[in-house]
């Protein structure tokens, strides 16, 4: 069947598999922890964001759990960023501190 007409729809030799794409790297903290308050995009809900931690992903994973556990709230983690749910930016500096690292309240 050497049609000019045919041509190849889909086979299952090469698919849609994509190639498994590098990690992009989390930009490296300079040291301090910062600890912001977000609602945008949240319909007004208000979320602690923690940025600028240098741990890897079971440490921070450890870490979120932890403080999750100490402030009785839910969270989450995406891309490097600790989220916790509320406004609990006090005791979250309180409990990073004792951690040993150096924490600012970031924004208003």
């Amino acid at each position: 069947m050497t049609d000019n007409n045919s041509r190849l729809v889909y086979s299952t030799d090469s698919g849609r598999i994509k190639p498994d794409e590098a990690k992009a790297e989390r930009p490296k903290g300079d040291g301090i922890v910062r600890i912001q308050r977000q609602t945008s995009g949240r319909k007004g809900k208000g979320v602690c964001i923690i940025t600028g931690l240098d741990l890897s992903d079971d440490d921070l994973n450890k870490l979120a759990a932890e403080l999750k556990k100490k402030c009785g709230c839910g969270g989450a983690i995406k891309d490097g960023v600790i989220e916790i749910q509320g406004d609990k930016r006090d005791e979250l500096k309180v409990l990073l501190e004792l951690k040993g690292f150096k924490v600012k309240l970031a924004g208003g």
